[in-house]
């Protein structure tokens, strides 16, 4: 089957701050903050979430299409999604810029400053869909540029494909019009809990207005697990433990492409949404969004011990 996964493809830079930054901020000074912070080094990281959803979904045996940008600095990047067979020919270059990057810089406290350049991602990538078999077809619409995520869903409503959508920290960005017509037409939303909340703020609807929209509301709990919600119950799904928890960044991720593995392989909805759970699970275990790895039989195995 072929998977569309829209979203953004960025580098996340790390950096380690080896004090606090509550000691070099004078509260009564905040208002003329100019405050400098050596970093113990710097750590580049593969991120974005269309690039980690597809990185998930190539470890689980698939090869999806990604539909984002990249600028100029993509070669380091495209050789390590090419390492992984995932196909750069839904991936639109813009030359005179650069790919999207977060510099986040942690303290003791594990406070973090980020800054975020969107750079490519502030272009549409603008995917041509020829000879598709919407028989054959299932997409995700995951946070990127904002003329992708209203087009790509416009697109997959057109042309009968499923899709999830997850507009996660894109939703401030969006109208409550242009969420009410992503949502509408959509196979399953999903998000978290706050996003919930900010959702259905910004459409004016409850769960159950959703629901007429939507085939389910998939809402992720983090340690605490994720619920299904359906027009005719509700269902807790536990989270799966992890050996050990390092950084549960791109966790989220993870969790959609175990989804999504689940959907397209016919599983009923609970039992794809445990394998979201596990995939999620060996992400957590460690540092990046893209350098947790598995082997179908250890998922199989890790599903196994936790769901029976």
């Amino acid at each position: 089957m072929q998977i569309y996964v829209s979203g953004s493809l960025a580098y996340d830079r790390i950096m380690d701050f080896p004090g606090k930054f509550e000691d070099h901020i004078l509260p009564d000074k905040i208002h003329v903050l100019n405050v400098s912070f050596t970093v113990n080094g710097l750590a580049e990281n593969f991120g974005g979430t269309a690039g980690n959803i597809a990185y998930s979904l190539s470890l689980l045996g698939e090869r999806p299409l990604i539909l984002a940008t990249a600028g100029s600095d993509f070669e380091r990047y495209e050789k390590w999604l090419s390492r992984h067979q995932l196909s750069m020919t839904g991936i639109r270059k813009v030359n005179d810029t650069l790919t999207a990057g977060a510099y986040i810089t942690t303290d003791q406290s594990d406070n973090q400053i980020t800054g975020f350049n969107p750079g490519a991602m502030q272009h549409p990538s603008n995917y041509g869909f020829n000879n598709v078999n919407t028989d054959n077809a299932f997409a995700i619409v995951a946070p990127g540029n904002l003329d992708d995520m209203q087009h790509y869903s416009r697109h997959y409503q057109k042309m009968g494909i499923d899709y999830i959508f997850d507009p996660g920290q894109s939703i401030p960005a969006l109208t409550g019009d242009a969420l009410s017509g992503m949502i509408s037409g959509c196979k399953y939303l999903i998000s978290n809990d706050y996003e919930l909340e900010l959702i259905k703020r910004a459409t004016g609807m409850e769960t159950d207005d959703l629901l007429k929209r939507c085939g389910a509301v998939i809402t992720t709990l983090g340690e605490n697990g994720s619920v299904v919600r359906t027009a005719q119950n509700d269902i807790h799904i536990d989270s799966v433990g992890a050996d050990t928890v390092v950084d549960p960044t791109g966790a989220g991720d993870a969790f959609r492409a175990g989804l999504i593995k689940g959907i397209i392989a016919n599983k009923p909805l609970v039992d794809a949404t445990r394998m979201g759970a596990v995939s999620a699970s060996y992400a957590v275990e460690k540092q990046g969004t893209q350098a947790h790895s598995f082997t179908m039989n250890e998922f199989n195995a890790r599903y196994q011990r936790s769901f029976g």
